[in-house]
């Protein structure tokens, strides 16, 4: 493996913890600055033990600062969570003054590049990639900035293609770890597989902390557009297997794993791949040798879990941030050295809460003139509509304003085969309520009202189906409810998200008329499945309008994968549902609007 600049940059003290190791070989030299900063017995446990902490975020999502740019406004929510990077960065300062810069490393755990109009802005509308003066990426400004040591990659890192990962890759003063991403050809390690850091903790020889990079074996199915032919992605339990003892061998005291992978979750590509998509759990616990693992994926809050390996019967200490900066985890480690070598003789781990400090200015000022033209470009006004359209019932009922990602699918796909054989087949669209804050105001439309209903970097494909893989298709999407008998109390906290299925894998299908019975068990809810008034035969033929990430499994949704594909946009539908808006120059729900599914119980309405 070559090594490029970066690996060879020795960082200040300030973001540094000394000499590095990527897969064995020594990158950066110790700066005698760190091997002198020890504070006496201030962090030592115990009969001369030494403490270290790692720290570790994942799916910042594109958060610099504490910003929505799809409202304009700072970032708030019901728990007054605060987002962006330069809230952690006040904290890492405030935990590297308290422990010492020596004594702490900054990881990450993935999806790092995708989530907001700053981070697309600069994949998009000015792209790193640009072949004459391409800008520096924000959240490579800021990770520089703050001192990170290593990331893993996440598999939204893939959506804007492989070159835009590599760009991002370039630009970074810490490695991008991906130990199971390999190139196709010859399944040799596309990204680096670990790197090992050096504390010098004050007494003995150096402390050698190894970091291991894992992403999600879904890259696979998700992005297969950006990655088939080119990348693979084996299994994350697999691949610690293989690279843990490497590590061991090539001098790591202490395996910390920093894995863009929850906590042994459903998999939400069922048997399309062998290996689980949320395989953190099983890797604690079959893997020896691992001390701790930095989980990401699920934009959950786990402060500590204690796992046994069955192997070792030693702990494992697990934890996950809070998505988006909103928490940053606090690895705390006791070490010991004795006979020439470090033990390992506790760890634990904590979250810390973003919203209990202020940004840092210095991040916001490197970013501050990026910021502003984002906030330019947002607010450009595309359109006007007719009357306020909300997504905030969507879960449960069928409003406009999920009808109108409908419409511009349909219309789109319908423009695009009106000179094939397929032009007279119905064409339906699959739509779902991705943010549950959009909203398009009556009057001026701007470009963040149309992004912010859309959030994802999907493209549009058609699919041909019949009328029974349609019916099946709702069925799964219908396992989303709570199942209610008649007359039963109906609570909107437990009525949606059943069987733990996010907001974005309850699809609607735009064009047919139908009732979900969530009296009945899943499998059995679609009733009174009709086009035009006409029941649905379950022979015909009709064309599916439906986004990349489903049309190649993601949410294992049934038949849609492997239905015939008849066209394919490479351009975001974000950016279709823009030019749709620009181009009709008014949104008037009377086009689109109109109740063509609800909830029943028996046949009675639940609303």
């Amino acid at each position: 493996m070559s090594l490029n600049r970066r690996d060879f940059v020795t960082r200040s003290a300030a973001t540094a913890a000394g000499a590095a190791l990527v897969g064995g070989l020594p990158v950066a030299a110790a700066t005698p600055a760190a091997a002198a900063q020890d504070s006496g017995d201030a962090h030592r446990g115990p009969a001369g033990k030494e403490t270290f902490t790692v720290l570790g975020t994942t799916d910042l999502h594109g958060r610099v600062l504490n910003w929505d740019y799809f409202t304009d406004a700072e970032y708030d929510d019901k728990a007054h969570n605060d987002v962006g990077l330069a809230k952690i960065s006040t904290l890492v300062k405030q935990i590297r003054e308290e422990k010492g810069c020596h004594r702490t490393l900054l990881i990450d755990a993935g999806d790092i590049i995708q989530g907001t109009q700053l981070t697309y802005y600069y994949a998009r509308v000015e792209p790193i990639t640009a072949a004459k003066r391409p800008p520096r990426h924000p959240m490579a400004v800021a990770m520089n900035a703050i001192g990170y040591d290593a990331a893993a990659l996440g598999n939204h890192e893939f959506n804007y293609g492989i070159p835009t990962v590599r760009a991002f890759e370039e630009q970074l003063d810490f490695p991008l770890l991906g130990a199971n991403a390999l190139h196709a050809k010859n399944e040799k390690p596309a990204f680096r597989p670990y790197v090992i850091k050096e504390l010098h903790l004050g007494h003995g020889r150096p402390l050698r902390v190894g970091i291991l990079g894992l992403t999600n074996p879904g890259i696979a199915i998700w992005d297969k557009a950006n990655v088939s032919g080119q990348m693979v992605f084996p299994g994350i339990v697999e691949m610690a297997k293989k690279y843990v003892p490497r590590m061991r061998a090539a001098g790591a005291d202490v395996v910390i794993v920093s894995a863009h992978s929850g906590i042994d979750e459903a998999t939400t590509y069922g048997d399309q791949l062998p290996w689980p998509e949320d395989a953190s759990g099983e890797m604690a616990e079959t893997v020896p040798g691992i001390d701790a693992v930095l989980v990401g994926h699920t934009h959950k809050e786990v402060a500590q879990r204690l796992i046994v390996n069955k192997e070792t019967g030693r702990t494992v200490v697990l934890s996950e941030p809070l998505c988006w900066a909103q928490r940053l985890s606090a690895f705390d480690f006791e070490v010991e050295f004795a006979h020439g070598a470090w033990k390992v003789t506790s760890v634990s781990s904590r979250v810390l809460n973003s919203n209990a400090v202020p940004e840092d200015p210095e991040i916001v000022k490197l970013v501050a003139a990026q910021h502003k033209k984002v906030v330019a470009y947002v607010n450009q006004v595309i359109g006007t509509c007719k009357s306020a359209l909300s997504i905030a019932e969507a879960p449960y009922k069928d409003v406009p304003i999920i009808d109108l990602i409908g419409r511009v699918q349909a219309d789109t796909v319908r423009a695009a085969l009106a000179s094939t054989e397929y032009a007279k087949l119905p064409v339906l669209a699959q739509a779902a309520p991705f943010n549950r804050t959009a909203l398009i105001p009556a009057g001026d439309v701007r470009l963040r009202d149309a992004a912010g209903l859309y959030i994802y970097e999907n493209t549009l494909e058609a699919r041909i189906l019949t009328g029974a893989q349609i019916k099946d298709y709702l069925e799964f999407s219908a396992k989303y409810f709570a199942q209610l008998a008649p007359g039963a109390p109906v609570n909107l906290d437990t009525l949606t998200n059943q069987q733990s299925t996010p907001d974005y894998n309850f699809d609607s299908v735009y064009g047919l008329s139908y009732d979900i019975d969530i009296s009945q068990p899943v499998g059995s809810r679609i009733v009174n499945l009709s086009l035009d008034g006409v029941a649905v035969d379950p022979a015909a033929q009709f064309v599916l309008a439906v986004n990349n990430y489903r049309a190649n499994g993601g949410g294992n949704f049934p038949h849609v994968a492997a239905a015939k594909s008849v066209w394919a946009s490479s351009d975001e539908i974000r950016n279709t549902m823009i030019a749709w808006v620009k181009a009709k120059g008014v949104i008037d729900p009377a086009d689109f609007g109109g109740v063509t599914w609800r909830l029943v119980r028996a046949g009675v309405p639940l609303f």
